[in-house]
């Protein structure tokens, strides 16, 4: 008999410390997490390790240290019409992965239906439960070009008379997706026809790679402010994900509800470590760039690699992932599904990636494809792509 609660028993251990655990006692090289191999920036150590020096290690204000709030507010201030306030409509969190749970226990309701785009980051489909929420399903599929997107006629029936919320996360884990200004359009007037809140996660906004398809918050959207919590973290950006520096931006009606459950769950964030946030946004300086041209690199070296395997690669727009339709490497190996195509690859080859049908409610939507991390150096990327080709 399990012990785990019922609300919590479908989902298991996550894909994440499986596949990372597999890929420890393999010696392989780890492109399943989406955690890079290198450190951040010297800037935002120096200034964490300043404030414990200078006696900030009691609790932090619950809803963030004030420098980094404003600093926070001043940088999603620059694509938005409306002021941010950084008392009322800023949020610091536990990492992304805190402010989702703090948003859906705060504002959803049992019986509320929230709409997920498969395939979802796994923690969603969790917060889901959590909230007692009913979840609606939109799958998101590649396209002639092997860009993923979404057919509209099933988007506009998901949407319901007890639709309390949408969360969209663009840029896409897993696909690389960057959500265009015409899908945002039209989720944000089903938003509003609705009387639905948008949650979004944007935790990769810095992570693009095509002029033509920047990242574009859902709530700079007319009439969208007022109906949006924007979801962000650190980690992404300036890898420093273990520092666990998220946050939550939205008009008071919604923040009050954020932050009504995140008082109960983690109350504040590690207090040097927001010192230390707050001064790299400060001054962010050259290193996302050189991040986003390491990542590029490695993005496109990755590619011709998988493609030259017998891959068939999809773009990646955005995040530091790449999605691929493996059918015709695991036919060559005998591998049934993506699960079993990720033990092979770690166990012939030493090479760690993820099988995204757990990303999926319908998991046959997802067993023909593999996910694999770039965010990595390019020395531990031409590694990968060396054992890879051991599979020829």
């Amino acid at each position: 008999m399990s012990s785990v609660a019922t609300r919590l028993q479908p989902f298991g251990t996550t894909i994440f410390t499986e596949m990372t655990a597999l890929a420890v006692k393999h010696n392989a090289v780890n492109l399943a997490q989406g955690f890079p191999d290198f450190d951040g920036p010297q800037l935002a150590k120096d200034a964490a390790k300043a404030a414990i020096d200078a006696g900030h290690s009691q609790y932090a204000r619950m809803f963030g240290v004030p420098k980094l709030n404003a600093a926070i507010a001043g940088a999603f201030s620059r694509r938005m019409t409306t002021a941010i306030d950084p008392d009322a409509h800023v949020t610091v969190t536990s990492g992304c992965t805190e402010a989702l749970p703090a948003t859906f226990l705060g504002l959803i309701n049992p019986g509320d239906e929230v709409i997920l785009f498969e395939p979802f980051y796994d923690s969603y489909r969790a917060c889901v439960a959590l909230a007692s929420a009913t979840p609606r399903f939109v799958t998101l599929r590649p396209d002639a070009s092997g860009r993923f997107g979404f057919d509209e006629s099933e988007l506009r029936a998901a949407f319901t008379t007890r639709t309390r919320a949408i969360l969209i996360n663009t840029p896409h884990n897993p696909t690389g997706k960057v959500f265009t200004r015409a899908e945002l359009d039209l989720i944000a007037s089903l938003c509003r026809h609705h009387n639905a809140i948008a949650i979004t996660d944007e935790v990769y906004e810095h992570l693009t790679y095509e002029p033509t398809l920047p990242h574009i918050s859902l709530a700079s959207l007319p009439g969208m402010w007022e109906r949006t919590v924007t979801l962000s973290s650190l980690g992404k950006s300036f890898s420093l994900t273990g520092w666990k520096i998220g946050w939550a931006i939205a008009p008071p009606h919604l923040t009050s509800g954020v932050r009504a459950a995140h008082q109960f769950l983690t109350f504040a964030t590690a207090t040097p470590l927001q010192h230390g946030a707050a001064a790299v946004l400060e001054n962010p300086g050259p290193i996302v760039e050189e991040y986003k041209s390491l990542f590029r690199r490695n993005r496109d070296v990755l590619a011709a690699a998988l493609t030259g395997l017998g891959f068939r690669t999809f773009p990646s727009d955005g995040t530091y992932f790449i999605m691929a339709d493996h059918s015709a490497v695991s036919k060559r190996l005998g591998a049934t599904d993506d699960r079993d195509l990720c033990q092979k690859l770690i166990e012939r080859c030493g090479v760690a990636a993820i099988p995204p049908s757990v990303f999926y409610e319908n998991r046959e939507h997802g067993k023909a494809f593999v996910r694999f991390a770039y965010c990595k150096r390019a020395e531990t990327i031409h590694q990968a792509v060396h054992r890879l080709n051991s599979l020829q």
